[in-house]
Parts: C-alpha cells; sequence; structure tokens
C-alpha cells in the first residue's frame, strides 16, 4: 500500500480533551521524522500522537530511538460492495439512521462500550482514565451533532431497544469509512454488529459508494471475524505511538 506523504497538526480536540498542548501526525516515515520533531519543538507540543503503516520497520524503529512508545496497532478491513454483491439482512435486528433525541443513547452505549478499551488513549498511563472513557463518549456525540465528523449514524434496535451503533463518513465519492462503532456490552453475541455492518454497506451503495473501509485493534478479534463472515478483508495496519516532550 502506498501512504500518503507525513503530514502533522495540532490537535485542538485532543487538547481540549487532556488539556495539554497535542499533534498528531499521519504516515510518519524516516524522511519525515525530523520534520515532525521540529514542528513539535516550535509549536511547544507537549504530546505527539505519530502512525506509521506497520510495514514500515524502519520508521517505527527510528521513533523508539527518539523516545517513542507504542501504543497500539490499528489493523484496516476493506470490502468492495461492487464485484461481491452486499449480503440481504435477515434477522431480527432493526438498523435504521438516527432520530431527533436519540444522542444520548449512542453515548450511552460508546461510554459502556470504551470503557477501559485498549486503544492508544488508555494504553498510555499518563492520560487520565476518566478523560479517555469521555473521549470516545465525545466522538460518538460529535458524529450526531455535525456532518463533517460523520455523514450518517445508524443505530440498531434489539427488542426495541437501542444497542448499538456505527457512523459512517465518505472518504471520497467512491468510498466511505465506518468511522465508529459499538455494541452494548450486555448484547454483545446477538448478531447485532454483523447487522450495523449489513445495513452500512447498503447505506453506502445507495449513495452510489463502491468500496468500504473499516478499523479496529488488532485484539479485537471478535469484530474482525464478523467483518470477514460479511466478505471484508485485512487491508493494512499502523502503528500508533505516542511521543512526551516534557521528559527526557
Amino acid at each position: 500500500m502506498n501512504a500518503d506523504p507525513c503530514q502533522i497538526v495540532l490537535s485542538e480536540i485532543d487538547e481540549e480533551r487532556f488539556g495539554i498542548r497535542t499533534a498528531r501526525a499521519s504516515n510518519v516515515t524516516v524522511e519525515g521524522l525530523p520534520g515532525v520533531i521540529d514542528f513539535c519543538q516550535g509549536n511547544n507540543v507537549v504530546l505527539l500522537i505519530a502512525r506509521c503503516l506497520a510495514s514500515n520497520t524502519q520508521a517505527a524503529q527510528a521513533m523508539e530511538q527518539y523516545g517513542f512508545l507504542l501504543m497500539d496497532t490499528l489493523i484496516y478491513y476493506e470490502r468492495n460492495l461492487v464485484k461481491a454483491p452486499v449480503p440481504k439482512y435477515s434477522g431480527r435486528v432493526v438498523v435504521r439512521p438516527l432520530q431527533s433525541g436519540e444522542k444520548n443513547d449512542v453515548k450511552r452505549i460508546a461510554g459502556d462500550s470504551f470503557r477501559e478499551y485498549i486503544g492508544h488513549y488508555h494504553a498510555d498511563s499518563r492520560l487520565d482514565r476518566t478523560k479517555c472513557d469521555e473521549a470516545y463518549m465525545s466522538w460518538a456525540a460529535r458524529s450526531c451533532d455535525s456532518s463533517q465528523i460523520a455523514d450518517e449514524v445508524l443505530v440498531a434496535e434489539l427488542d426495541g431497544t437501542i444497542e448499538g451503533f456505527l457512523t459512517l463518513r465518505f472518504i471520497n465519492p467512491q468510498e466511505g469509512e465506518g468511522a465508529l462503532f459499538a455494541v452494548a456490552p450486555t448484547a454483545q453475541g446477538q448478531g447485532i454488529g454483523q447487522a450495523l455492518m449489513i445495513h452500512a454497506m447498503q447505506w453506502l451503495r445507495s449513495r452510489n459508494a463502491n468500496h468500504m473501509v473499516i478499523s479496529t485493534q488488532i485484539i479485537n478479534i471478535g469484530a474482525q471475524k464478523s467483518w470477514t463472515r460479511v466478505g471484508f478483508e485485512m487491508s493494512h495496519a499502523y502503528y500508533t505511538f505516542h511521543k512526551w516532550f516534557d521528559t527526557p
């Protein structure tokens, strides 16, 4: 896979969440790393969240030499929505677009599902645990409120109760991404995740997209099994590193 060029920006949302000056760097390479460091030092960044392709071991090792710590591995799956027909769904889970007044249900599920989640926030012992939990609730709420965060939020009902959600956004007119998804811990194992995925594909196809991608932590085996059952294939992975600039 050919990655986009290395990019770095200040992260206002992370600074708001944790009260520290934060930057995010994507597609870090050995060649781009010195510029990333210079940007952080020039902008008084305290925490840098940086990702590189898992296949780019040279970049990962270079970051380790600079004192970066590995926090997680994000694995991506993809599916062509045209070459292989989207499966039909015939189960008892009802999936539909979010309606007015249901944002708190989405926040509740996010809060329950991502409490102590093993992502890059929670993996960093210096970040406040409660604020790490709240980060996912904030992301879910912002997805409900802003079309800049999500183009659609699908919710899943089981026996009349909302038990899961999946947010969708267009990367470009032909490709959509499942950006954030969760199933209430008490309702897992009942096909809710698979129902959400099938309806997400149907939603994208109805809007002429021909490709869908989705990602999760490499240790989230259950989600990956569910995705492969509806035709998704492993595509690529990223390492997430944190670098604190207030320590030697």
